[in-house]
């Protein structure tokens, strides 16, 4: 068997396609490491507001987990963060338990869950097309001191760090000083090897309350090769075309903004284009949705029940217009929406070879028009990777991801 044939196997193997055995296997569901207990519920999601009132300023829980999967890290500026982590044997990084709690603010729940849904990796030639998540705990890469630089790495495979992200904010007034701070994002990344590729899977969360997932992809290229139309130029001459591909990137986020009652996902748009006004349109998501990205379109997860100092109701916003929007064949109507709402089941858990059987096997098969209680958001982000000479071993990390921002979570700004 040649090198090429087995990283194929292997790719799909831990993709879930090679039959019913590996199916049956995966819908088992273990875990690489030991599950949080599900009785134990966050302290954070007893912190509700009556309609209409001003919440109160509280300590922020312990995340309910032990050691070392609890991470309670605060940044320089004083903002807190508090989250569990699993290494699950389908999804592998998963994140529980997220609680945000700003300089000098009440702590915030904002996320039951978030792990990768699916990385979906169509050829331009029409194959392969792969579907690499199935499996992925198995493939986590065993970290080196190197590879979490000024952080520490738990059980091996996860690495939490601390990183500078740049300016927080910088004002300069005409009668005042300057003044100015650098932020710093909390990070908790793992790496796996699929095939030729390796994935790194990364959240960031920054000490303004904004979270960033997204995925690098590195090692090596495929090899595969194919004719002008499908590839670019590799090596010397023209001789020799990679094939280009796209990598479509599925997370799964279940919100629970103070508990999982009374979270609410509203679209915005703006209409007015070529026009000197603009007028704000908001679409309140009542059942189970698909939606498409749009210049200015934007969403967020809202609780009116959960308000800020001011009197507003606290929501983090999702705006996804990074994506290169890949739209596949009949046979993957999953790649058709970059946003999903769904209300929430525990089977269903990819974006795409769902393992459970008693659900759906794919995220389009999921919204059925049921009403939203507890809504559950999919985000699709596309990347359409065209070779080049530079990606000769080892590939350079091409990232790929979105942004998660509050709201009016304070009433002014935490620095």
């Amino acid at each position: 068997m040649t090198v090429s044939l087995r990283l194929i196997l292997s790719c799909a193997m831990l993709a879930g396609v090679l039959g019913p055995a590996q199916t049956a296997h995966a819908a088992q569901a273990p875990r690489v490491t030991p599950a949080i207990p599900a009785a134990q519920a966050s302290a954070a999601h007893a912190v509700r507001a009556p309609q209409g009132a001003v919440a109160q300023v509280v300590r922020a829980p312990a995340p309910p987990c032990s050691a070392p999967y609890r991470i309670d890290r605060t940044l320089p500026n004083g903002a807190r963060w508090q989250l569990c982590w699993e290494m699950r044997t389908i999804e592998g990084l998963t994140l529980t338990k997220v609680v945000y709690t700003p300089k000098g603010n009440r702590p915030v729940s904002v996320l039951r869950s978030t792990a990768l849904a699916q990385i979906h990796v169509p050829y331009d030639s029409g194959s392969p097309r792969y579907h690499d998540i199935g499996a992925l705990g198995h493939t986590a890469i065993p970290l080196l001191a190197a590879d979490c630089p000024g952080g520490e790495r738990r059980e091996q495979s996860v690495c939490v760090t601390t990183r500078a992200r740049g300016h927080a904010y910088l004002k300069s007034g005409y009668d005042e000083p300057s003044t100015s701070a650098q932020g710093h994002d909390l990070v908790v990344f793992a790496a796996f090897q699929v095939g030729w590729y390796t994935y790194l899977a990364e959240w960031a969360f920054s000490d303004d309350g904004a979270i960033t997932p997204r995925v690098g992809a590195t090692g090596s290229l495929a090899g595969f090769t194919t004719t002008p139309g499908h590839g670019w130029p590799i090596g010397v001459g023209s001789a020799t075309f990679e094939e280009s591909h796209s990598h479509n990137v599925f997370w799964r986020l279940d919100f629970d903004i103070q508990g999982k009652s009374g979270d609410v996902v509203e679209q915005y748009d703006f209409s007015g284009s070529r026009t000197a006004k603009r007028k704000l349109k908001r679409t309140t998501l009542t059942r189970e949705a698909k939606a498409l990205n749009r210049r200015t379109r934007w969403w967020r997860v809202v609780d009116r029940g959960v308000r800020n100092t001011d009197g507003h109701p606290v929501s983090w916003e999702l705006n996804n217009s990074d994506s290169s929007q890949y739209r596949g064949p009949a046979g993957e109507a999953f790649t058709r929406a970059d946003v999903y709402v769904t209300d929430y089941r525990s089977c269903e858990r990819l974006a795409t070879t769902n393992p459970a059987p008693r659900c759906a096997g794919s995220v389009d098969r999921y919204v059925n028009g049921e009403r939203l209680t507890d809504p559950v958001l999919w985000v699709n982000v596309g990347y359409h990777h065209v070779p080049r000479d530079e990606d000769a071993d080892p590939m350079p990390t091409h990232w790929q991801g979105f942004r998660i921002t509050p709201r009016d979570v304070t009433a002014k700004n935490p620095r």
